[in-house]
């Protein structure tokens, strides 16, 4: 069990606000939710005594923070291997593969990587969600980031909400485009099917937006770069599909299997043999929430999205581009 403990004193500047506003400006390593939580429990003490958050302050006053962090996530731990790329006392970056659920829930109880992490760490356990400040769907492959500490996590929640990470995304999608752009639709759950998400009008949406970039061109399908500006679920493959684009393997939004005339052995195995969609988070940037270094990293292509992209370029060099 780790033992959070602070003191400190009430900034003269700080009088006449509440006392919940002045210890989230002397605390901001900790969410406002959590540090009101710790003034309601009495692990946080103004002059030695229990006081309620809106109490009015002086400036001056004692302020005593001790914690002792108890278990937030009660999953089992799990012998999972994972793609470590980075890890430090704060946080840590893996490569997930294409398959692996990134929470425990309805149909899956287990085998997913909140579990795997708590193996790698059990102090994990301490933390919201075992430290996951964002997620993958678990057909897509490729980079996240995963908060150790408290601190490191609610300067992650505040940097993904501030769009303050960059995410790069590789994807193969239906059609023959010509050039990149951007999609800003609000997006919202399905009316129609509580699994799927669509576009929706402002009011039942939230914004959304994805840049996107052309980078081949193939017979009847193209290879995208993504940038995420938002983070909805299932944005990419929601606004591809809103163009008429979508994601090639896709269950949910893909339309099925589509095969360009004449399409090579190769190519015909490679697009019936992949059932998942042909999404890949390839890098993430972000300054390191404690020490203020810019991080970087890049995942490389999984050997499915390879070999699918590998057929795609066979069948162009032997048809030519406008043989479709």
């Amino acid at each position: 069990m780790t033992t959070i403990r602070h003191e400190a004193t009430v900034p003269l500047g700080a009088a006449g606000s509440r006392f919940d506003q002045a210890l989230a400006g002397m605390f901001p390593d900790y969410s406002r939710s959590r540090l009101a939580g710790w003034i309601r429990s009495g692990a946080v003490t103004l002059d030695g005594a229990k006081a309620p958050p809106r109490q009015l302050l002086r400036g001056g006053e004692q302020v005593r923070l001790q914690v002792e962090l108890e278990t937030e996530v009660t999953s089992a731990p799990e012998d999972i291997a994972l793609a470590i790329v980075h890890e430090d006392e704060h946080l840590l970056v893996l490569d997930k593969p294409a398959g692996l659920v990134v929470h425990p829930g309805a149909g899956n109880p287990a085998g997913t990587l909140l579990n795997a992490l708590l193996h790698h760490d059990p102090q994990l356990a301490e933390l919201p969600r075992a430290g996951i400040v964002h997620r993958l769907d678990k057909d897509t492959s490729g980079l996240m980031v995963v908060a150790k500490s408290l601190p490191a996590m609610t300067a992650l929640v505040d940097m993904l909400s501030r769009h303050d990470v960059e995410r790069q995304y590789e994807a193969v999608v239906l059609g023959t485009m010509v050039a990149g752009g951007t999609v800003d639709e609000p997006i919202g759950r399905s009316m129609g099917d509580r699994l799927r998400q669509a576009v929706r009008d402002e009011e039942d949406g939230k914004r959304a937006v994805t840049h996107y970039r052309l980078r081949e061109r193939f017979r009847a399908h193209s290879l995208l770069q993504c940038q995420l500006e938002t983070g909805r679920t299932h944005q990419i493959r929601v606004h591809m599909a809103h163009v008429h684009h979508p994601l090639v393997g896709d269950p949910l939004y893909g339309g099925g299997l589509k095969l360009p005339r004449g399409a090579t052995p190769g190519l015909i195995a490679a697009l019936r043999g992949f059932r998942r969609q042909a999404l890949h988070a390839e890098r993430l940037s972000f300054e390191h929430p404690v020490s203020g270094e810019l991080l970087s990293f890049n995942a490389e292509r999984p050997a499915d999205q390879l070999a699918l992209i590998e057929a795609l370029r066979a069948d162009l060099l032997e048809h030519g581009p406008d043989d479709y």
